[in-house]
C-alpha cells in the first residue's frame, strides 16, 4: 500500500522547539537517507501518521512524503517513539528510499480458516511465528504473509519455506522456520495420568529402598 503524508521542514531545533511542537499538536519527525546522504528536519501531523500506522500495511507502507508542498521521495516509517505513560507519539523517523533498490523488511503472519485439526481431531492451533523478515524491492513491500490453515491435521506444520515460493520477494528468515502448526490437545485425563504413573513410580522407589534397609 502507498499513502501521501504532508510535512512541513523545521529549523529550529532543540528541546524548548520539541516540545512547542507538541503542544502545537505537530509531531517531530527526521527523514534519512538520499543521495548524497543527509538527514531533514521535519513536522507531520500525528493523527494523519496514525492513520497510516493503523492502515493494513501499517508500518510497511510505502509513504510519499510531501514537504512543504513539494515531493521529497518515497519513503518507511523506521523508528517511532511513544510515550512511556500516555503511548502518545512523541517523534518518528523516515527513511528515504531509493525505489531501484531490495530493501529488508519485517512482514506479519495471518492465518486464515480453520483447522481440521483442530475442529475434527479436537487439537490446539499453535501460532508459532507471527512476523519474518523478507527481501525485496520498495514497490513490492507485502502486507502481510497469508496462511491457510484449513487442512492442517495434528502433527502438521508451515515452515517458511512452504510460504516463500512464487513470491515478489525472497525470505530472510531461516526456511526452516516453524511458524504455525496444530499440536495434540493435553486433557485432563490426561494430566492425571502422568500424575499417576509419577506417584506409582515415587511409591515403587519408596518401596525398594524399605526393601534395601
Amino acid at each position: 500500500m502507498q499513502a501521501t503524508l504532508a510535512a512541513a521542514a523545521r529549523n529550529a531545533r532543540g528541546k524548548n522547539e520539541v516540545r512547542r511542537l507538541r503542544r502545537a499538536g505537530r509531531l517531530p519527525a527526521v527523514v534519512y537517507g538520499g543521495t548524497p546522504v543527509e538527514s531533514r528536519s521535519v513536522e507531520v501531523d500525528p493523527k494523519e501518521l496514525l492513520r497510516i500506522l493503523r492502515s493494513e500495511s501499517g508500518i510497511n507502507t510505502l509513504v510519499d512524503l510531501q514537504v512543504d508542498g513539494s515531493a521529497s521521495g518515497q519513503v518507511l516509517i523506521k523508528n517511532i517513539q511513544h510515550d512511556p505513560v500516555t503511548d502518545s507519539l512523541l517523534h518518528v523517523d523516515f527513511y528515504r528510499l531509493a525505489m531501484d533498490k531490495v530493501i529488508t523488511v519485517t512482514v506479519p503472519v495471518t492465518l486464515g480458516g480453520e483447522a481440521v485439526g483442530v475442529k475434527q481431531q479436537g487439537g490446539l492451533l499453535d501460532f508459532v511465528t507471527r512476523e519474518i523478515q523478507v527481501e525485496c524491492m520498495p514497490a513490492d513491500i507485502p502486507e502481510h504473509v497469508d496462511i491457510d490453515v484449513s487442512e492442517l491435521m495434528i502433527g502438521d506444520g508451515v515452515r517458511v519455506r512452504d510460504v516463500a515460493e512464487g513470491r515478489s520477494w525472497t525470505a530472510v528468515s531461516d526456511l526452516d522456520m516453524l511458524l504455525v502448526h496444530v499440536t495434540t490437545a493435553k486433557t485432563g485425563s490426561d494430566e492425571e495420568d502422568e500424575d499417576g504413573e509419577e506417584e506409582a513410580e515415587g511409591a515403587g522407589d519408596a518401596a525398594a529402598e524399605s526393601d534395601a534397609s
